[in-house]
């Protein structure tokens, strides 16, 4: 998508830390980290968010889940560690491109948000 940050991200048209990068899915750092550990992890292939996953997108997703455990080990949470996604607008989500926060480095509160 041409118009989609993340997808810039992935191409390298804006600069971005990256702390990891497969042939599924890239992460990198938040520019407004929420926590001291704070990286999101994103899949090359477009797709605006969780609710637009099909059957098809199954592996992937498990893929995504798989990637932040081993970047949770791979930054040392072994403290624990928070991954969220958000899911349209009313859930905070300001990028159309599916992503996960991985967040650690702080204890975390329940509820969130």
């Amino acid at each position: 998508m041409p118009d989609c940050l993340f997808c810039k991200i992935i191409q390298r048209s804006i600069s971005a830390k990256f702390v990891f990068e497969d042939d599924d899915a890239v992460a990198f750092e938040d520019i407004n980290p929420q926590a001291p550990t704070h990286v999101l992890i994103v899949p090359k292939k477009h797709i605006p968010g969780l609710a637009d996953t099909s059957d098809a997108d199954a592996a992937l997703l498990g893929r995504l889940q798989r990637t932040s455990a081993v970047l949770a080990a791979r930054l040392g949470l072994s403290g624990g560690f928070r991954l969220v996604t958000n899911n349209g607008r009313g859930a905070g989500q300001t990028v159309d491109h599916l992503h996960y926060h991985l967040l650690g480095g702080r204890a975390m509160k329940w509820p969130p948000g």
